[in-house]
């Protein structure tokens, strides 16, 4: 396949793209999948073997059905937990957002949720993950990720089981809310992830942080598995 077929498709991606501006949130995740997909599928057919543009063509549309169906979709229940976060954490510190593979992000810097090398949750985080538990109550097929980060301040013994302590009183704190404890995961990263470069105090402190993810997966087709 030569470049100019894959710059050919690239573009196509890019218009893709472009007209996702007037798209709900919805359809933007299913035409981004979309057009990731067409380049796959693209690539796969004009590598696979001799026919030319008709086999990249026919490759690239399979590709475009298997990105639009495949992945984290964002529906509308998991706009309506964006808005609730969003309301629910109000000058706390706490950041909400949409990530470009259609999960609910909400990044805890440490020092709001947990006192200096601490594991216990702050009172001031309480009401952000009561909030949480009750948007996942109105959306019971979402799963959600808990990570732990700290600064490279402190060795790996310390920062390893503080950041994995840490996404599990998260974790616990749900599960104590009524959020089933087979849909939540968690783990702890210490330093390894940071954000940006620990050399300064405002930059360790931007890496301290929780981090929780909720994802909605495409339902499976009949006879699949869900994923776990």
């Amino acid at each position: 396949m030569n470049q100019f077929k894959i710059g050919a498709l690239v573009l196509a991606v890019t218009v893709i793209t472009a007209g996702c501006a007037d798209m709900s949130e919805t359809q933007k995740g299913t035409a981004m999948g979309a057009g990731a997909g067409a380049v796959l599928g693209g690539l796969v057919g004009g590598i696979a073997g001799p026919g030319g543009a008709k086999r990249t063509a026919i490759g690239a549309g399979i590709g475009a059905a298997i990105g639009a169906v495949g992945g984290n979709i964002w529906s509308n229940r998991m706009e309506a937990q964006k808005k609730a976060m969003e309301q629910a954490t109000q000058g706390t510190g706490v950041q909400v957002s949409q990530t470009a593979d259609n999960r609910l992000k909400v990044n805890i810097p440490a020092d709001t949720g947990f006192a200096t090398g601490k594991a216990d949750l702050n009172p001031s985080l309480r009401p952000v993950l009561d909030q949480l538990a009750s948007s996942l109550a109105q959306n019971p097929a979402a799963l959600v990720e808990v990570y732990g980060h700290t600064d490279n301040t402190g060795s790996d013994a310390i920062n390893g089981p503080l950041s994995r302590q840490r996404a599990q009183n998260v974790s616990s704190y749900l599960s104590s809310r009524g959020v089933a404890a087979n849909r939540i995961t968690s783990d702890g990263l210490g330093a390894s992830q940071p954000l940006v470069a620990n050399d300064t105090p405002a930059n360790r402190a931007i890496n301290r942080r929780a981090e929780i993810y909720v994802r909605e997966q495409t339902p499976p087709q009949q006879g699949q598995q869900p994923a776990r």
